[in-house]
């Protein structure tokens, strides 16, 4: 297992490079000016966009930009917004904000999604099951600005229940609703292939040796069955947490969270190009990690699995 581990971490090196640069260069083959509306509605003076041109290095191909903004980011800096502010500041601010979101984004598609999945793969075919299916296809087809608006105003503006906006706090129980909304796709999903898994493990011969050992049904259901069934859905969620960060723009606009999803969209409108690259570079990191995690897992999951 270290020597997988030391592979794999490795790996990521050449893979992190790779992403990084791509997305760098995409960033910045956008047309544009990226001093357009920095002095108002007069254009700016030829010598201010000079000397930010030379600040930035906006005047170097993009490799040489590259190479100084890795320098930057191997020290920790994550570089200024073309007016001043500190990059470093603004993830700071606004990245913890969309991680507590997308946990319990994470969460809640988990226990729910999980628990539905194994109790229709246990009963196919039921009453409960076609409600799962159901509700399954209705949430896949849905958009997320179309759930996020009827359940703001359901429980938020028509009854009440909760605030229709996210606080500066974000306590937990405001979190309840748009970390539904953010995760209502993927625990369908979750929902979908943990059914899937359970059903066709079911009639596994491992199962009914177990079954005909004498075992309870629980402890066929909670070491065999489910153990073996998990991973299709721990690949799901340990590469959704990344997806549920990068793709919150819609749920922290509608709850009015100042997350990273709201900075990316700002960043993109304001052309400020280097505070995009630093946020996605960070959302990079997370997916990296994550999938790391994932197949470490696989092996405590799946005694079949050997790495060594």
């Amino acid at each position: 297992m270290g020597r997988y581990l030391v592979r794999r971490l490795l790996q990521l090196v050449p893979v992190f490079i790779g992403t990084t640069f791509l997305i760098y260069w995409l960033v910045w083959a956008v047309p544009g000016d990226p001093f357009a509306g920095k002095c108002g509605e007069r254009r700016c003076p030829p010598e201010y966009v000079a000397a930010l041109t030379e600040k930035y290095h906006l005047n170097e191909n993009v490799f040489v930009q590259y190479t100084i903004y890795m320098k930057s980011l191997l020290q920790g800096d994550f570089g200024t917004t073309y007016s001043g502010r500190s990059i470093n500041d603004i993830i700071a601010t606004a990245y913890p904000n969309t991680l507590k979101l997308a946990v319990v984004a994470l969460a809640i598609e988990a226990i729910i999604g999980l628990t539905a999945g194994v109790l229709t793969g246990l009963r196919r075919n039921g009453f409960l099951d076609n409600l799962v299916l159901v509700s399954s296809l209705f949430l896949i087809a849905l958009p997320v600005f179309v759930v996020g608006f009827v359940l703001q105003w359901t429980f938020g503006v028509q009854w009440k229940i909760v605030t229709p906006t996210v606080s500066s706090e974000m306590p937990f129980s405001e979190l309840l609703i748009p970390g539904f909304v953010l995760g209502s796709a993927s625990m369908a999903y979750i929902a979908r292939v943990s059914r899937t898994s359970i059903a066709e493990n079911r009639r596994a011969d491992y199962v009914r040796t177990a079954i005909a050992k004498g075992l309870p049904m629980r402890r066929v259901v909670g070491v065999h069955l489910l153990r073996n069934s998990l991973i299709p859905v721990v690949t799901l969620l340990g590469t959704d947490l990344g997806a549920l960060m990068g793709g919150a723009i819609v749920t922290e606009g509608i709850f009015g969270i100042n997350g990273i999803g709201r900075q990316v969209y700002r960043s993109i409108v304001t052309k400020e190009s280097a505070t995009v690259v630093s946020i996605v570079v960070v959302l990079v990191l997370v997916y990296l990690l994550m999938n790391l995690l994932v197949d470490l897992l696989y092996a405590a999951l799946d005694p079949r699995i050997r790495y060594e």
